[in-house]
């Protein structure tokens, strides 16, 4: 049973890294949100066996069920520009600039988590067995259902504005 849980581990590891890779290399963006789709699920799997149930659901609502599919709908609703304007840097530079960061980011990232501990045991020196999401979940439709409405408003519109957006002409050119 142990094996079948590493192997699952490994599995969902796979998954987000593979799918974050895919995402840096993809030049078609739709085919890159798919990719990125695949990273959050495989980031919620992760949660899953970090203990974390409610971040794994959370993870699989707001950025992929939300976040993700409102990207989709900005890029399928967006007018494609005829070419871009002149480029400040050149192609090589930009790459260049891209590997300079990334090292420097998973340089920085590494050295937060190797320093970091992470335990699932709790001060009393119990082990975390079970997430309160019943509560959280209670909490949230009743106490504060308020923000989660409004929240949900927000999005209503930024949605209703990207397609206003999309839809208008642009008269600026003269034939």
């Amino acid at each position: 049973m142990d094996q079948l849980i590493t192997y699952v581990f490994y599995a969902f590891a796979s998954l987000t890294v593979l799918s974050a890779l895919a995402v840096l290399m993809l030049r078609n963006i739709l085919y890159a949100a798919v990719g990125l789709m695949g990273t959050f699920l495989g980031v919620a799997g992760l949660y899953v066996f970090a203990g974390a149930d409610f971040l794994a659901v959370t993870q699989i609502v707001v950025y992929v069920g939300g976040i993700l599919i409102l990207m989709i709908f900005g890029v399928m609703l967006s007018r494609k520009s005829s070419k871009d304007a002149n480029h400040v840097l050149s192609s090589t530079a930009r790459r260049a600039m891209s590997v300079v960061v990334s090292v420097g980011l998973f340089c920085v990232l590494f050295l937060a988590i190797s320093q970091s501990t992470f335990t699932a045991i709790q001060p009393n020196g119990e082990h975390q067995t079970s997430t309160k999401i019943d509560t959280l979940g209670k909490l949230l439709m009743t106490d504060y259902v308020l923000p989660f409405e409004l929240a949900a408003i927000v999005l209503l519109v930024a949605l209703i504005g990207a397609i206003y957006v999309a839809g208008k002409k642009d008269n600026s050119k003269a034939p």
